[in-house]
């Protein structure tokens, strides 16, 4: 029995984690189109401003940047911000950020930069993040994996956001540590 437990967890894990890279992959994928999107927008932007240099031009008038172009300059103006924040999207994906001096991509870990050595201001971790870690934390200890009731409660608990498991099996009630 015990062998089959352990073959369906490992069976469980596998796909939890072929899921997770799958959506990443997928998301990563809409994202590229959205900025590929983008991309086809600001060239269609280039030649609407082209054509009024030109019909500028052939009138013999002169040409105010501020006035005759300014529209078409904010719409650009916000399609690369909409590219470049999804290029972050993208390397948050992926696990990797950017050098603030050189802009080489690099994990997320990284203090200094492998390539000019800069060193890297240290991110925060995302709230999210953190409360699922200390719940795979404080639910997978030894405990829980002897198979004892008690702490398989507690674990099924914990999943489902009703208690909160800690290391000493304490198990307080979430609502209770809201008010206070």
């Amino acid at each position: 029995m015990e062998f089959f437990d352990k073959l369906t967890k490992k069976a469980s894990e596998t796909y939890k984690g072929a899921a997770e890279k799958t959506g990443k992959i997928a998301k990563e994928a809409k994202l590229k189109m959205k900025i590929n999107d983008n991309k086809s927008k600001i060239n269609v932007l280039y030649q609407e401003i082209g054509k009024k240099v030109y019909q500028k031009h052939t009138a013999n008038e002169n040409l105010n940047i501020k006035k005759d172009l300014e529209e078409e300059c904010s719409k650009i103006d916000a399609y690369v911000a909409e590219i470049e924040e999804y290029h972050k999207e993208i390397l948050d994906l992926s696990d990797m950020k950017i050098c603030i001096k050189c802009g080489e991509h690099m994990e997320k870990q990284a203090k200094f930069c492998p390539k000019c050595g800069a060193e890297q201001p240290k991110e925060e971790a995302k709230e999210v993040e953190v409360i699922e870690q200390k719940e795979e934390k404080n639910c997978k200890d030894e405990k829980c994996e002897d198979e004892n009731k008690e702490c398989e409660d507690k674990k099924e608990d914990c999943k489902k956001g009703e208690k909160e498991c800690d290391k000493d099996d304490n198990v307080n009630d979430t609502k209770e540590e809201n008010k206070q």
